[in-house]
């Protein structure tokens, strides 16, 4: 039997969208985000990500930074989220589509063409789009800054619902935000 390569815990924070799953690793870096009632989801994108022994989930406590970051960008300070270290999984496409979520600033949004021309794959809008549907780490990785060419709110794992209010609860505190240096995903 080969030995578990990664080992996560996972913990549940109270938000104003419904409990957060928040999955991190031994060194603190966020690896998984998703609410509660994706959670299914969640160990999908975990199992593709690493792989059915690749990891093991336990109980624990989000580190301090973490949590304490998502509950001041709840609490309106926006950039609080960009000082969380991200590590995922993934392809190097998928990570370079995440990386470039992280730039969008908070209460902008892009396009999925958009997003694919600021990667340099101008033609990529679909691959970009679905890179963006496998992101493991919501909010955090902003993938419910993109929308359609159209302007529509188009899908987010979590339902419109929620990308509607992430979208209107950036715009109500960017004013009042001030960002802080963003990080890339690993």
């Amino acid at each position: 039997m080969m030995p578990v390569l990664e080992h996560f815990q996972i913990d549940r924070i109270a938000s104003p969208l419904g409990t957060l799953l928040v999955v991190c690793d031994d060194a603190g870096r966020l690896r998984a985000l998703d609410f509660h009632d994706y959670e299914a989801r969640l160990q999908r994108l975990l199992h593709t990500h690493y792989g059915e022994r690749g990891f093991e989930l336990t109980t624990g406590r989000a580190p301090a930074a973490v949590a304490d970051a998502l509950a001041a960008f709840f609490a309106g300070a926006l950039h609080a989220i960009d000082s969380i270290e991200v590590r995922t999984g993934g392809t190097a496409f998928q990570r370079r589509v995440w990386s470039a979520l992280r730039q969008i600033p908070a209460g902008v949004t892009e396009s999925y063409g958009e997003l694919a021309r600021a990667i340099g794959k101008p033609g990529a809008a679909r691959a970009v789009g679905l890179a963006n549907g496998a992101n493991p780490v919501v909010v955090v990785v902003p993938c419910h800054r993109v929308i359609g060419a159209d302007g529509s709110l188009t899908g987010f794992g979590g339902g419109i619902e929620r990308k509607r209010w992430l979208l209107e609860h950036e715009q109500k505190w960017r004013a009042a935000s001030a960002p802080i240096a963003q990080r890339e995903v690993a």
